[in-house]
Order: C-alpha cells, then structure tokens, then sequence
C-alpha cells in the first residue's frame, strides 16, 4: 500500500506499508480518494507547526469511502462516501463532558499528532464520519477547511449587520469569509496578495479588500466604517506580525478571534486592550455538527467551493510538487490530491 510520508521537514518519501487491517469496535476502514492540501500541512512541511512531531502522515482535508465498517458501527455503511471530522477527542475530560471536544485536553488530530490520510487506506473511529450521497469526494474533502471558518464565525457570535474583518485570504480565510456572509454581515478582507483580494472581489463578492503592503489599514478601516472599526476581527494568518497588530484594527466593545496560531507568544498593549473591552478568543478546529450543516448547505447549493481549488496532482507526483505549493508566486489557493481517479 502507497504512503506518502513526512520524515523531517522539507522531505516527503514514499513508504511502503502493510494493509491496515480489520475495523475493530466503532471502527471504520476507509479507502482515501481525495486529499486536501492546508496552512498545517505546509507549516509541517516548512517545521514551523505547533503540536506537531516527525516523521508523520499528513492529511487532515479528507473525502474518503467507507469499505468496511466494525461491530457497533450505525452511522455508516460500506459504500458510503463521506468527509472526515479529524479531531479524535477522548469523550470524558472537562472539555468533551461540556460539549466543546474540538479543544479536548487529549486531542489527536489526524494529521497532526497522528497519522493521517496521505495513504490508501486505513482505519479511523467510524463516529467522525460524516456522509453524502450527492457530494464528489473533492468536495467532501472541504468540509473539514470549511468547518473551521463555520466555527470561528459561531465563536464570535456574528450577527446581521454588523462589520467584519477577516485577515488572510487563505482557504481558512475564505470559509470565515462565506460564513460571515451568509450570517449577514458587512465583511471586509485584509491581505497582502492582490491576487487572493480579486478574488474575495469576483468570487465571494466582499465590501471591500485592503492590502496591507500598500495601504495603511488602519487608516483605510477607518474611512470604510466612519471611524467605528469592525466589530468583529477574525486573524486566519497564522502570523505573529498579523495577530498582533490586529488589535488596532477592532471597534470599541469588538470581539478578536485568532483562528491561525504560531510557535511563540502574542503581545499587545494592555490600555488600548482595556480602554476597548475587547473580547479575545481562539478558535480550535470545530464541532461534528458543523460538518452536517456544511455538507447540507453545499448539497443545497449554497456553498460553493468549486472557485477554490487552483491546482491538482496525483498522490504519486506530490514529493516532486509539493514544496512549489508552498511559495505565494505560484498562486496556489488550494491545492487537491487525488488518490483513485474517480470523483
């Protein structure tokens, strides 16, 4: 069986590796058919990523098919296509017993602190599993990018009417993007790639783009909201820089939420922070309902994801081209793999 396979960062081999076996309780064994390519798969590949140890499998964005299920197993049948939910909580610490298993004590996250879905075929616990009979496996693979914005947007409350900003048009930019949207709110988008701001202008229809390389954004913020800033801020950069100045960017009586993360500690200026009452959140992955309401809306027709993926190879050519999905010049948005050659 083909792996593909993280041994340090900048060198991604082909292993082989023995056939995963029979589902045990709960259990589910699935064949991968496509692979989505993220901001945690390239800050790996770079050693830039928090929570993370090598060598490892990658591969978190999934649409996978279920082909054959363990005892206990009522959610899904063999057959089934479906997205996977990577976030494996352990279901009894303070967090899951409330509700919030994406921010577990113990979480696993394929991908991340275990091995995840850069290979044919293996075995995941059958409850994070989430199926569609009408969506390509493509498309089932951004459920996962597109939970996390869904998240983000619940965690600040988001409300209809209100200003928002999103910092970085990466993939997980976008899904805050399209979440703020559709919970009505006026949504303006700070990048630097004038590229990524044309398209929030053309394919998602934003208020209004910034780029922070040529405009200064405080400034600009202030004359698109007449001196109010947003009342809400989401950072999906992953930037040190970016997180810390956007503490200047937010209204008075705002929410600051920071979707991206970093190795290393974020500053700010405690007056302007008090002098605001600003609220300060992280969000973490997200929650299984996300996954069912994502996967009902792009059945619906209301979420369309099809802009997204700029560029596609098969699993066997990924160690050749991956590192060039890293670089900005190449314009990639989201990047695909494909394991099998069906959708």
């Amino acid at each position: 069986m083909n792996t593909l396979k993280l041994l340090e960062p900048g060198n991604l081999v082909f292993e082989a590796a023995e056939e995963p076996g029979i589902p045990g309780v709960g259990e589910a064994l699935v064949q991968v058919h496509r692979i989505g390519i993220c901001g945690t798969d390239i800050h790996a590949f770079a050693g830039k990523q928090p929570f993370f140890s090598y060598p490892r499998i990658l591969g978190h964005e999934l649409g996978v098919e279920v082909l054959e299920i363990g005892p206990e197993v009522t959610n899904v049948k063999p057959g089934d296509s479906c997205a996977v939910e990577p976030y494996v909580n352990c279901g009894h610490c303070i967090a899951c017993r409330r509700g919030r298993g994406n921010c577990c004590s113990a979480i696993c996250v394929l991908g991340v602190h275990a091995d995840g879905g850069m290979r044919e075929r293996f075995i995941l616990p059958a409850r994070k599993l989430h199926p569609s009979s009408r969506l390509p496996y493509e498309k089932l693979a951004l459920v996962e990018p597109l939970a996390i914005g869904a998240h983000a947007i619940d965690r600040a409350a988001v409300e209809p009417g209100e200003t928002v900003l999103v910092i970085g048009a990466g993939p997980i930019g976008l899904s805050a993007i399209q979440f703020a949207q559709i919970s009505g709110a006026r949504v303006i988008v700070l990048d630097v790639n004038d590229a990524r701001l044309l398209f929030c202008r053309e394919q998602l229809g934003v208020d209004a783009t910034i780029n922070g390389l040529t405009e200064n954004p405080v400034d600009t913020l202030q004359a698109l909201t007449g001196g109010d800033f947003p009342t809400a801020v989401f950072d999906a950069t992953g930037n040190p820089r970016s997180m810390m100045e956007s503490f200047q960017y937010t209204a008075h009586s705002a929410r600051l939420v920071f979707i991206g993360l970093f190795q290393g500690d974020v500053t700010f200026n405690d007056p302007n922070f008090h002098k605001r009452e600003l609220t300060l959140m992280g969000s973490r992955n997200a929650q299984p309902e996300d996954f069912t309401r994502i996967i009902a809306a792009m059945e619906d027709g209301r979420l369309d994801t099809s802009p997204w993926i700029t560029h596609r190879a098969p699993l066997l050519s990924v160690p050749s081209v991956f590192a060039s999905w890293t670089k900005p010049e190449t314009g990639v948005l989201k990047a695909m793999i494909s394991v099998t050659g069906e959708t």
